[in-house]
This record gives structure tokens, C-alpha cells and sequence, in this order.
């Protein structure tokens, strides 16, 4: 009963007006919705208007709303953190926070800049939409409890394709709405509104251990990431240079789903040096995703094959423990691979190479969850 005299506490009142929303003040809730998804509801990513141009969070853009509208976000990386891009269909809008300018894969630039606020970056709803051949709406509301009422809008992203007009979409969206608001206010008056995600390269501290698998990149590299992906769990894939150069495709997708991207280079190379293969490879990362990478593997290296990435600004990946040679190809040795990790006190890097196939990799996460391990993406400052 108390859960039924909540809901009808925490009636909607839901205006739909035709006219230009208001400029958001002090007081009103701006929801966000994406395909048929009303978002979580907090102050750190809340939709705002500026300078007649209304502003999301470009953090939104992960998870099911990457699924839903076809465009994900690639955060800031280390050698460039003033860079945001926003990804889909093989084109990309890249937000310079530095110029305070945006550049298209077209080369087209505008000084629609996005801005940040505080660990969020915000992006322009109608240029994104307009790049990405999204529609958008912002339909004014009234939200109301008994005791207070607020005033604002529904910021609602789709694809042109969706079948619902934005008077349809809001009644249906009625209770989503209505259970956003309410968490939104419980969590306001703990103190505990929620903030914006870590950057999902970014390990968190957690009390249990965490598992860092390191895979080398190739012809399985897609089924692996549908694996990590159905799982939530990350990795870091260390490719080759024909790896790099081929698929620029999967190298997005390794960056926009949190995975890390390492190099895999051969000391022993005849006709090029480390810091040359390193140059290449950073050059190939970057012309797919506009990023780069310090992280590292030498095959056939030594002590000074490592100084010399080391002096480079680079940082060489030694494993806690090498299964190259045993594999991750099923159910028994993902077990063995478990007893491993788990034998081992704290956190531990394991080199799996290429001997991994989905099968095997999809019991050893699911057996790390029940056990309640995290399977992190590797960065340079876990090394």
C-alpha cells in the first residue's frame, strides 16, 4: 500500500505545449530520453540551454543509447585531453574544448563549441542531431508532487524512424518519467544525486580483486568484444601494425566501449626500430580514432629494448601471469584461468595473446562475476 500511495503521490502533470520552451532557472527539471529510454535524472548531467542553444551531456551517448541512436562518445584521452568525439555511421564530430571549435570528418568547421561543467562535457542537441540525421524535441512539463512543483521539459533523441508523434511519447513515457523524478528527489534529499560515469577506461576501486585480461587483436576480435560487451566487462587488446592499418572499425569500437588499445611490436624486426613501430602504430591509431596509446608489448625484447619505449613516453605492458601458451578456448580452462587469478593476492595482468576463443572467454567472465572479480580495461597507470 505505501508503494501504491507513493505512485499516486507523485502524479504527473503533463502539459504539451507548441510554443519555445522556457530558458531553464532556478528549480526546473529538465528530463532527458533517448529512442524510447527516459534517462537517469541528475543535476551533473542535466540538459541546459545557453546562448539560445540547447545542451546534453555527451556521456549520454554509451551503452543503449549508442545501441539506440547509432552514435557514441570517444572521452578525452591522455595525449589529448581537450578532444571529445562524438561517432556513428563512419563520421565524426570532434569537439576541440581548447579552440572551442568543432571539426566534422568532412572537414567542415563550426564554433558551436561544447562546453564543460565540471567532469561533464556538454554537446549542441541540434548540431548533434543535425550531423547525425537524429530528430529531436523539447516538449515543456509540468512535474508536481505535493509538496513542491517543478517546471520544464522533456529533451526526447530518436531516430526519424520512430513511430510515436512527441504528444504520444510523452503519455506513454508517463510512469518512466514519474519513477525518474522520484529517484531524482530521494537522492537530492540523501545528498547522494548521482554524477556522471568515470571515463570507462578509468579502473574504480573496488574491494574485490580486479582482472586484467590483455588479448592480442585479430581475427576474433569481434566475437571476443560481443562477449565483453554482453558481459560489461573490459579488456585491452595489443595489435599488431596490419591489425591497425585493416580495422579501424573495431579500433572504434575497442574505444567508444571502454576496452584499451595497446601496441604489439617486434624487437626483432629487421628493417624497422621500436620507436619507428611505435610511430606507425600511434599514427594508424590515430587516423582511426583520433587518439593514441601508451601502452606497449615487445615481443623479442630486452632491459634496453624497454628503456628505449620508456624514454619515449611509453609504457611496456609485463603480465602477472602469461597464459599465452595454455589458451581460454572453454569451460575447463576457464576454470584453471580462475584458480590462477584467484591464487594470486591483489590485482592481477594476465597475457592471454591469441589463443582465446568467445566460448572460453564467456565462462571465465561469467565464473569472475559470480565470484565477484572486475574485469577492468588496462591503462598506463596501472603498470
Amino acid at each position: 500500500m505505501k508503494k501504491k500511495a507513493a505512485a499516486l503521490v507523485l502524479c504527473l502533470l503533463l502539459v504539451v505545449q507548441l510554443a519555445a520552451p522556457p530558458v531553464r532557472s532556478a528549480g526546473s527539471v529538465y528530463f532527458t530520453a533517448a529512442g524510447n529510454e527516459i534517462l537517469p535524472l541528475n543535476d551533473s548531467t542535466m540538459p541546459f540551454w545557453s546562448n539560445g542553444y540547447l545542451y546534453v551531456a555527451s556521456s549520454i551517448f554509451t551503452g543503449q543509447v549508442n545501441r539506440s541512436l547509432g552514435v557514441a562518445y570517444l572521452p578525452s584521452s591522455v595525449s589529448n585531453p581537450d578532444l571529445w568525439i562524438l561517432y556513428g555511421g563512419g563520421r565524426s564530430l570532434m569537439f576541440d574544448l581548447k579552440q572551442n571549435f568543432v571539426r566534422d570528418t568532412e572537414g567542415n568547421i563550426s564554433f558551436l563549441a561544447a562546453i564543460r561543467r565540471g567532469n561533464e562535457v556538454f554537446v549542441p542537441a541540434s548540431l548533434v542531431a543535425d550531423f547525425f540525421q537524429l530528430e529531436y524535441s523539447v516538449t515543456p512539463l509540468s512535474v508536481s508532487t505535493v509538496t513542491e512543483a517543478n517546471y520544464g521539459a522533456l529533451v526526447w533523441l530518436r531516430r526519424g524512424d520512430f513511430n510515436l508523434s512527441e504528444k504520444e511519447f510523452v503519455a506513454a513515457a508517463t510512469s518512466q518519467i514519474a519513477m525518474r523524478y522520484e529517484q531524482y528527489l530521494r537522492e537530492k534529499a540523501q545528498g547522494t544525486d548521482t554524477q556522471p560515469p568515470d571515463s570507462p577506461q578509468r579502473p574504480v576501486t573496488v574491494e574485490n580483486k580486479s582482472i586484467y585480461l590483455c588479448l592480442e587483436g585479430g581475427e576474433t576480435t569481434a566475437s571476443l568484444l560481443d562477449v565483453l560487451d554482453e558481459q560489461g566487462a573490459q579488456a585491452a587488446f595489443f595489435c599488431s601494425q596490419d591489425f591497425l592499418d585493416r580495422h579501424g572499425d573495431l579500433l572504434r569500437r575497442m574505444t567508444v566501449t571502454g576496452h584499451a588499445v595497446g601496441f604489439l611490436v617486434d624487437a626483432a624486426d629487421p628493417e624497422r626500430t621500436v620507436a619507428e613501430q611505435l610511430e606507425a602504430a600511434n599514427a594508424a591509431l590515430e587516423g582511426a580514432t583520433m587518439g593514441k596509446s601508451r601502452l606497449v608489448k615487445i615481443r623479442n625484447g630486452d632491459e634496453r629494448t624497454a628503456r628505449e619505449a620508456g624514454d619515449l613516453g611509453f609504457s611496456c605492458f609485463v603480465p602477472d601471469l602469461d597464459r599465452s601458451g595454455n589458451g581460454l578456448r572453454d569451460g575447463a580452462q576457464a576454470e584453471a584461468l580462475l584458480r590462477q587469478v584467484s591464487a594470486r593476492r591483489g590485482d592481477v595482468r594476465v597475457w592471454l595473446a591469441d589463443g582465446v576463443a568467445a566460448a572460453g572467454l564467456r565462462e571465465f567472465l561469467s565464473a569472475a562475476r559470480r565470484a565477484e572479480d572486475r574485469c577492468l580495461a588496462l591503462t598506463e597507470t596501472v603498470l
